[in-house]
């Protein structure tokens, strides 16, 4: 698939934040907008929420996620499909669901 560039005009400020909140997020600000572009397209909608206000378990959960992203990048395996993320997102949300529901 051909790739092409993209021009998004934006406050000053608001594109500080963003790259810092991307950053804090382990990402870069055209992952950010390419997982947006995809999420709105798949689902004719914006499909989730966002929110910079992580908790404890959410906290450890990008550190994980940062960790296994740097472990796979120094390996030879190739990228996750869109596929795959999807389902190791699904697996971590029922992981913490199943913490959330023995810590109570």
């Amino acid at each position: 698939m051909a790739q092409v560039s993209m021009t998004v005009r934006m406050d000053s400020q608001l594109k500080q934040n963003f790259d810092a909140l991307c950053a804090r997020m382990g990402m870069s600000v055209n992952a950010a907008i390419n997982i947006f572009a995809n999420a709105v397209v798949r689902t004719r909608s914006i499909p989730f929420k966002i929110s910079a206000n992580y908790t404890e378990v959410e906290d450890q959960a990008l550190r994980e996620f940062r960790e296994f992203r740097n472990m796979v990048a120094a390996s030879d395996r190739p990228e996750l499909t869109l596929d795959e993320i999807n389902e190791e997102i699904r697996l971590a949300r029922e992981e913490m669901a199943a913490r959330n529901n023995t810590a109570l």
